[in-house]
């Protein structure tokens, strides 16, 4: 093993009061071997070093850190404090431990880095490895991830929501195939007891503090109907996911708005599918109202796509690592809508999971999608854990669209376009009625993009139709192409 050099004054990296040199080698290593072989655009561990350590600069601008031919240096005002052969390039190891012993020996001669503390150094050092890469991978301290853990594990409950009247909390919602709804509590039912606890007086809070627990725990409630009626019922608590898909009737419309992609969303917009299209008369078309869709869990997207297209790729992921890349595809069958028009809500909020969703059926031609440019987040994380407890989510695939265009930077460009204002899309509109698609051009080009894109390019690309939050006139562009049929033909992407 290559050892620091003790030149010009400089020490040996070794134990240092207030910096655990072991543990912080060790996450620098697992990062670095983490990271090396998944990042999109190669890089060896030796520059993800480099770059990490220029940390120690942005924390003490008095530092500065200099690879002068095969020896890694640490400088002080000019002194050299820390000097190291440099291992070889792909050695994750090897530059963990110089990172480790660098930082260390930083810490001991400066005392803002003292100040900032060892956690600090480390975050210091992954946001500027990650600053040369890309805007989403990044590390997460022990304590934060931590608290994201606990969220996701959080406790069971009984799909119900309580609003206050007077002095009673009753039932103003029940989640569909919740523990409630399957135990039989309906909407305006008193909440009287919960497992023999009266509640007279009880805040919301309380009472929704004793609806939860541990997953299958059995509780015994009473409540009073509507009717006067008291009942005695079983509730069996599970985890039950935030509503995410909401269903109205606006005339000859079935408008579903889809507010994220978490675990139970395409169950919910099955469920919708299905009793919207049981309802008589059925509707002319389909919305589904993705404005202001952060996005979420990548294969619920894919799912949900599933359910309203029949066949074709719905989307492609692309990376350096094998198992980054993937294609998704439907193999026929799966259409609830049985060849409705559809049209999709989008604009400037519309992101991710919201994305592929928009460009998959737009591009397969089973939706027109209406509004602005969405965000234009098109890259996919992996996650690990490090030694410290810590998180690191390394960016290693970008999401393809099914004409293999790329989401990232570019955004979905909408075939009808509503942010020029009301004039420049009632125009569209006219246009179409007659069977001009006056946003073809437009759509054709980003439909023509491959990665990877400058920004410049992504932005002259964008600019066709600016990215704006969601326009009044939206929802009137889906009653005209429902009411249209040539019009909505003519902007179909074929």
């Amino acid at each position: 093993m290559v050892c620091a050099a003790l030149i010009a004054g400089a020490r040996p990296a070794v134990a240092v009061p207030g910096f655990d040199s072991k543990l912080t080698t060790r996450v620098f290593a697992a990062g670095l071997a983490f990271a090396a072989p998944r990042i999109l655009d190669a890089a060896t561990p030796a520059e993800l070093t480099v770059w990490g350590l220029n940390g120690i600069t942005a924390i003490d601008p008095g530092l500065t850190v200099a690879l002068n031919g095969n020896q890694v240096q640490v400088l002080a005002s000019g002194r050299v404090v820390f000097t190291h052969v440099a291992p070889a390039e792909n050695d994750a190891e090897g530059w963990g431990r110089i990172a480790g012993e660098a930082n260390a020996a930083a810490f001991e001669v400066s005392p803002l880095l003292r100040r900032a503390g060892n956690q600090a150094l480390v975050q210091s050092f992954f946001d500027e490895m990650f600053n040369h890469l890309d805007p989403y991978s990044r590390y997460v301290p022990p304590a934060p991830a931590e608290d994201e853990r606990d969220k996701l594990s959080v406790d069971a409950g009984a799909g119900l929501g309580l609003v206050r009247q007077g002095r009673a909390v009753v039932v103003g919602d029940v989640v569909p195939g919740g523990p409630g709804a399957a135990a039989g509590v309906r909407v305006g039912d008193r909440i009287l007891s919960v497992d023999s606890e009266r509640l007279r007086g009880a805040s919301v809070a309380q009472v929704r503090g004793l609806l939860t627990g541990p997953d299958g725990t059995e509780l015994p409630i009473s409540v009073r109907g509507l009717d006067g009626q008291i009942r005695v019922l079983t509730l069996t608590l599970s985890y039950v996911p935030p509503e995410s898909v909401f269903s109205t009737r606006d005339g000859d419309l079935l408008v579903l708005r889809i507010t994220a992609f978490d675990g139970n969303t395409a169950q919910r917009l099955s469920q919708a599918l299905e009793a919207g299209m049981a309802n008589k008369p059925l509707p002319a078309a389909l919305v589904l109202d993705l404005r202001g869709n952060r996005g979420g869990l990548l294969r619920q997207a894919v799912t949900s796509v599933a359910l309203l297209a029949e066949q074709g790729v719905i989307a492609g992921t692309a990376g350096r690592d094998p198992q980054a890349t993937h294609d998704w595809r439907i193999d026929g069958g799966g259409d609830l809508t049985h060849g409705m028009r559809q049209i999709i809500l989008v604009d400037a909020r519309t992101a991710s999971a919201a994305e592929i969703m928009a460009a998959a059926l737009a591009d397969l031609g089973r939706a027109v999608v209406v509004g602005s440019t969405t965000l234009g987040k098109g890259l996919v994380q992996t996650i690990t854990r490090l030694p410290d407890g810590g998180e690191m989510f390394v960016t290693w695939s970008r999401v393809l669209a099914p004409k293999s265009w790329p989401i990232q930077a570019l955004g979905v460009m909408p075939q009808i376009c509503t942010s020029r204002g009301p004039d420049a899309t009632q125009l569209q509109l006219t246009d179409l009625a007659g069977g001009n698609w006056d946003m073809a051009e437009a759509v054709a080009k980003t439909r023509a993009a491959r990665p990877p894109l400058t920004a410049a390019t992504a932005l002259a690309l964008r600019s066709a139709c600016p990215a704006a939050e969601g326009a009044v006139g939206d929802m009137a562009v889906a009653h005209f192409l429902a009411a249209h049929p040539r019009a909505y033909t003519a902007a179909l992407i074929q």
